[in-house]
C-alpha cells in the first residue's frame, strides 16, 4: 500500500487537524470567556456586600409610599366641653335618668370584670329602633344544675330591669291611649314562633314555653329584632292531670315541696328574660300558700311577674306585689275565640280600654289568626293616637291614687 495517499476512513484519529499555535493565534475567545465570569462574579458580588449592609428582611417586597398631611383641627367646642356649655345656653340642672329618659337613651353598666369601665347605650336611630343590652350579663346569672338561672347583682340590679325593653321617647302628638300586649306558646312550634318574631311590632312582648329545642338561640333572636322576653311557667290547673300543662309543672298539695326543683328547671331553661307569666294555673294561683315559696324565689332572683288573666280566683298579681315584686295583670285574653272577627272584637274593646284608663293590657297565643290580625291592627294604632308599650312599662302608667286601676 506504499506510495498511495490515504483516504479520510484511513486517517488515524487526530491527525491533520488544527495546531495549539493556530489556536493561539486567536486569543479574543479567551478574553471573551473570562471578561463576561468576571462580570457575573462582580454582580454577584455586588449583591452579596448590599444584603449584608442593608440585613432588610422585608427586601424584594413591594414598597408604597403615602404622604401624611397636617390638617388644621376644626373649629367648634373642645373635647369634654359639655354640648349645653359650648352653645351658652343656660338649662336647669336634670338627673342622668332625666336626660336618659327624655332622649330614648338607655344607659346601662355590663360586668365590671368583664370589660372594666364599659357601658352599653341603647339609643334608638331615627326609625325608632330599639336594641336590647346583650344576655346572659355574667352579674345577673349563677351557675345550677339546670343552667344558668337569674339573680339580682350585687349593685341591685335585676333582671327585670336590666333585660327590659326601654319606652323610648314620647311621641310627638301625646297618645290617647297606651296598649302592652304580651303573645304566648312561643318556643315550641318553629314556624309559629318565627312568624311571631317576623310580624309582630317590637314593643310587643314574647312570651316563651320552657319546651323546644333550641330555646336560648330562639329567644336571643327575638331579643335581637327588640322584642323583651318573658318565661311561661306551668301551673296547675283545677282539671289537673286532665289538663296537663307538661313535664315540670308546678303543683299543690303533697307535691308542692318538689316545687323549688321544678322552678329551678324552668328558670334555667334559657337567659333574658325579663320575668315569669303563667301557663294556666288555676288551682295554684288561687292557693295563696302554694304560691308564696314561689314568690318568695322570684323575688329574690329580681324578676317580674305577670298574671294571664286566665282564672277569676287568681291571687298571683296581689300576692306578688304583697311581696315587693314589680306584678301586672292582663285586662283582656284576645284570642279565646280563634277567629278573626272575635279577635278584632277584643282588640276594638281593649283600645276603649285604654281611651279610659289610660293604659290596657292584653294577651295572645301565636296562632296564625292571631299574629295577622294583631299585625293589620298595629299598623292602624297611629292614626288612633294610640301607642304599643312594652309589657314591662305597664306599672310605670298605673294611677297610684286608685287600687288596681290603670291609668
Amino acid at each position: 500500500m506504499a506510495g498511495k495517499p490515504l483516504t479520510e476512513l484511513d486517517k488515524p484519529l487526530g491527525r491533520n487537524r488544527p495546531g495549539r499555535a493556530a489556536a493561539s493565534s486567536r486569543p479574543w475567545g479567551r478574553w471573551a470567556a473570562t471578561g463576561a465570569a468576571a462580570l457575573v462574579g462582580t454582580a454577584l458580588i455586588g449583591i452579596a456586600l448590599v444584603a449584608a449592609i442593608r440585613r432588610d428582611p422585608d427586601g424584594g417586597e413591594p414598597i408604597a409610599v403615602a404622604s401624611i398631611e397636617k390638617r388644621a383641627a376644626p373649629v367648634g367646642p373642645q373635647a369634654g366641653t359639655p354640648i349645653a356649655a359650648a352653645e351658652g345656653t343656660s338649662r336647669e340642672a336634670a338627673s342622668a335618668g332625666d336626660l336618659e329618659t327624655s332622649a330614648g337613651v338607655t344607659v346601662y353598666r355590663p360586668d365590671a370584670s368583664s370589660a372594666p369601665g364599659s357601658i352599653v347605650i341603647t339609643v334608638p336611630d331615627e326609625a325608632g329602633t330599639i336594641k336590647l343590652v346583650p344576655s346572659p350579663d355574667r352579674r345577673l346569672v349563677e351557675r345550677s344544675r339546670y343552667g344558668l338561672l337569674p339573680k339580682t347583682a350585687p349593685d341591685g340590679t335585676t333582671p327585670a330591669k336590666a333585660y327590659a325593653r326601654p319606652l323610648g321617647p314620647e311621641p310627638s302628638t301625646k297618645p290617647l291611649g297606651r296598649i302592652a300586649l304580651v303573645v304566648g306558646g312561643l318556643g315550641i312550634s318553629q314556624t309559629g314562633t318565627a312568624d311571631a318574631i317576623a310580624k309582630l311590632p317590637p314593643q310587643i312582648s314574647l312570651a316563651f314555653a320552657p319546651y323546644g329545642a333550641e330555646l336560648e338561640r330562639t329567644v336571643q333572636r327575638a331579643r335581637g329584632e327588640g322584642h323583651e322576653v318573658f318565661l311561661q311557667l306551668p301551673m296547675e290547673p283545677f282539671d289537673y292531670p286532665d289538663n296537663d300543662p307538661g313535664p315540670h309543672t308546678l303543683l299543690t298539695g303533697p307535691n308542692a315541696p318538689d316545687n323549688p326543683d321544678r322552678l329551678a328547671w324552668a328558670l334555667g331553661r334559657f337567659t333574658g328574660y325579663v320575668g315569669v307569666i303563667n301557663f294556666l294555673g288555676g288551682r295554684l294561683t288561687a292557693d295563696e300558700g302554694a304560691l308564696s315559696p314561689i314568690l318568695r324565689e322570684l323575688a329574690g332572683r329580681g324578676l317580674m311577674v305577670v298574671d294571664d288573666g286566665s282564672s277569676a280566683r287568681s291571687l298571683l298579681a296581689p300576692a306578688a306585689t304583697r311581696a315587693q315584686i314589680p306584678a301586672v295583670k292582663v285586662d283582656r285574653t284576645l284570642d279565646t275565640v280563634a277567629q278573626a272577627a272575635a279577635i278584632d272584637k277584643e282588640l276594638a274593646g281593649l283600645e276603649a280600654m285604654a281611651q279610659e284608663r289610660g293604659i290596657a293590657v292584653g294577651a295572645a297565643t301565636a296562632l296564625p289568626v292571631s299574629l295577622d290580625r294583631l299585625s293589620r291592627w298595629a299598623q292602624t294604632l297611629e292614626a288612633k293616637r294610640i301607642q304599643l308599650v312594652p309589657l314591662s312599662a305597664a306599672n310605670s302608667f298605673r294611677n297610684p291614687k286608685t287600687t288596681g286601676s290603670l291609668r
